[in-house]
């Protein structure tokens, strides 16, 4: 993911060119970056006498004083910490900062869309249309959240790049976009962009019904604190029964 800290140059110091603030890695030579102090912190060899300042009325052996150095290495001063700092306290990373972004989206699986509908027999041969019912940026994307944790704060863009649909006969179509949805005047015609047409029935099926599963994967891109990047996410899935017969043929 790259760095994970921000430094901001804070109070009247004069800020160099070199010294603008930005990225800085989490753990440098100067020590382990603390959020808490915007600055690089490592226990100070020797520690001050028990009457320095940094003791903060701390007596020596209770915690100990920490240089404080700007990412140029320049030194701020002395701290005062019960317990040595950690690269945990630098934060989250950027991209652990973008999954809070995508939590906030509440994904959702899409809703199924068939011709002919699912609730109605289909029929071997003739084609079978496919999809999603009222798309929307949580179901399809696009959709995009902001997070924030400490100094960093990412936004985070989702969409769906293709839609699986397993027929459940062991065959799968792809579709990238969200399909036509299936209109009367269309009659026999195939779908122009996602459908299916069946060979078999569905009788030597469990429950003499194919289990049609469309599965949504989605692309994430982020930005925020200098960088960029991109997650992964599970995939959303959401399945229908479907029957499928043989057409009749009536011979007077």
């Amino acid at each position: 993911m790259g760095s994970a800290c921000t430094w901001e140059p804070r109070g009247s110091i004069t800020i160099h060119l070199d010294e603008a603030g930005g990225p800085v890695p989490c753990t440098s030579e100067y020590g382990v970056w603390s959020e808490q102090w915007n600055c690089y912190l490592s226990r100070a060899t020797p520690q001050p006498p028990a009457s320095a300042p940094e003791w903060e009325g701390h007596e020596e052996g209770d915690g100990a004083i920490y240089e404080c150095r700007m990412p140029t290495g320049g030194l701020q001063g002395g701290v005062w910490l019960a317990t040595p700092p950690n690269a945990a306290d630098a934060g989250p990373t950027p991209g652990e900062v973008a999954q809070i972004a995508v939590e906030r989206m509440n994904l959702r699986a899409v809703e199924i869309g068939m011709s002919p509908d699912p609730d109605g027999p289909g029929v071997v041969a003739l084609p079978t249309w496919l999809w999603v019912q009222d798309p929307g940026e949580q179901t399809f994307g696009p959709i995009t959240r902001t997070a924030s944790a400490g100094s960093v704060t990412v936004s985070a863009t989702a969409r769906v790049e293709r839609i699986v649909w397993d027929m459940g006969d062991g065959t799968q179509v792809v579709c990238t976009g969200p399909g036509t949805p299936y209109e009367s005047r269309f009659a026999l015609q195939t779908s122009p962009d996602c459908g299916h047409t069946y060979t078999r029935e569905s009788g030597y099926q469990p429950g003499q019904e194919y289990t049609v599963t469309a599965t949504s994967e989605w692309v994430v891109d982020w930005e925020g604190a200098g960088q960029s990047g991109s997650l992964d996410v599970d995939d959303l899935s959401r399945s229908v029964q479907v029957s499928v017969g043989e057409a009749q043929v009536l011979v007077n």
